[in-house]
């Protein structure tokens, strides 16, 4: 994990300090934070003093050991962000964070924005939420290992689930007949280039659009995960919240083998024997004219949605700009129970644990096209007789 990639906006100015820059090389020497990519972007955060020589339970070891122990590289990124902005927020109001309140707690969540196409406007109720869950589990941490005593966060008055629910910004889903054209055109594309890239743009979208797998499950994968299972082509991936022990497969179909194929096997050209050493499953691709950018390096998530809105934009999506690798999650989530696949078997393939949070993904409206209200209508109609239709009916007949 690199300390500039956990850098969030709100943090680089004082990131960029001397006083940071003193601190972030005390963590590369092993004279500060750990010398790790942890330490050092811990060392990077404002208003955290440097730790004592000698000192097992400094704020910065602690801060490094509680990022350490979550259960996922997404989840040690969004607590890295979220704790910044609130220690940016410590460093410009003067406060040691060990000191603060619940009356500075709700000055700080009273002032945050977020940054969206240059402007600054108030968070949404869900990642306000966040941000407080982010900065409370920290202080949490901090007093499990009796460095302060108390955890200003935990009478602040949060947003509600309804409001959460509300305000949260769902990924555009795409309709089967979206899915088909994005699938065929990145494939399409593939064929007519023949490259290693373009093939790789072809998997992607392929693991997107047809496991429900989440983006950090394939981007973590690697080429030995490629299995089978009782006579099935399957791919072994992380579970989420079940740490790094955590794991499952999903069966890998025609389709996707197809592609996933071709792309290995033009991935293998360029290594000799064309035999792949071990490695991620996805990587990237040598830079054509920089040779200190040989490739091979692991996709991120930002490289997985810069892919899908580029080919989503070469197919004529008019919602490419806004698509995010959640979209495929949802979308196969979407299709599968808009044609009358089972909950359960979705459910499944989804990995949720309560079925509600896969209904909750539905994004069609089969719901009602198939509602029973209307069996219920016709079955009750065949008994009632005193509706003010009927009265009319009836009192019409008898004046003939």
């Amino acid at each position: 994990m690199e300390a500039t990639a956990l850098l969030p906006a709100e943090a680089v100015a004082a990131a960029r300090s001397p006083a940071s820059e003193t601190a972030a090389e005390a963590a590369t020497t092993g004279t500060g934070a750990a010398a790790d990519p942890i330490g050092q972007a811990v060392a990077l955060l404002p208003a955290l003093p440097p730790d004592d020589t000698g000192d097992r339970y400094g704020l910065r070891l602690l801060t490094a050991a509680w990022l350490r122990g979550q259960d996922s590289e997404a989840t040690r990124r969004g607590y890295y962000r979220d704790l910044a902005g609130w220690l940016d927020y410590c460093a410009r109001t003067a406060l040691e964070p060990c000191s603060a309140r619940r009356a500075d707690i709700d000055d700080w969540s009273a002032s945050m924005t977020v940054n969206v196409g240059g402007n600054s406007r108030p968070p949404s109720a869900a990642t306000r939420a966040r941000r407080l869950a982010a900065v409370s589990s920290w202080y949490t941490y901090l007093q499990s290992n009796d460095v302060t005593d108390r955890n200003p966060t935990l009478l602040v008055k949060r947003p509600t689930s309804a409001q959460i629910t509300a305000s949260a910004r769902k990924a555009p889903t795409l309709s089967v007949t979206e899915t088909a054209r994005l699938l065929d055109t990145a494939e399409g594309r593939a064929i007519e280039l023949d490259t290693e890239a373009a093939w790789r743009d072809a998997a992607v979208i392929t693991l997107l659009f047809y496991t429900a797998l989440r983006v950090s499950a394939f981007t973590g994968a690697d080429l030995t995960d490629l299995d089978t299972e009782a006579g099935y082509r399957v791919l072994w991936h992380s579970v989420k919240g079940k740490g790094p022990d955590g794991r499952d497969y999903v069966r890998l179909d025609g389709e996707l083998c197809r592609v996933l194929d071709a792309y290995l096997s033009v991935r293998a050209r360029r290594h000799p024997d064309r035999v792949t050493p071990p490695g991620p499953l996805l990587v990237t691709t040598p830079h054509p004219y920089d040779r200190t950018k040989p490739g091979d390096k692991r996709l991120t998530q930002r490289d997985v949605t810069n892919i899908l809105r580029r080919q989503a934009e070469l197919a004529g999506l008019p919602a490419a700009s806004r698509l995010s690798p959640h979209s495929g999650r949802r979308t196969v989530i979407t299709t599968l129970l808009g044609n009358d696949v089972p909950l359960a078997k979705v459910q499944d393939l989804a990995g949720h644990a309560d079925p509600r949070t896969t209904r909750g993904y539905d994004d069609t409206n089969h719901k009602l096209a198939s509602s029973p209200v209307t069996d219920l209508t016709r079955i009750l109609a065949g008994h009632r007789t005193a509706t003010p239709a009927r009265a009319k009916q009836d009192g019409q007949a008898a004046d003939q």
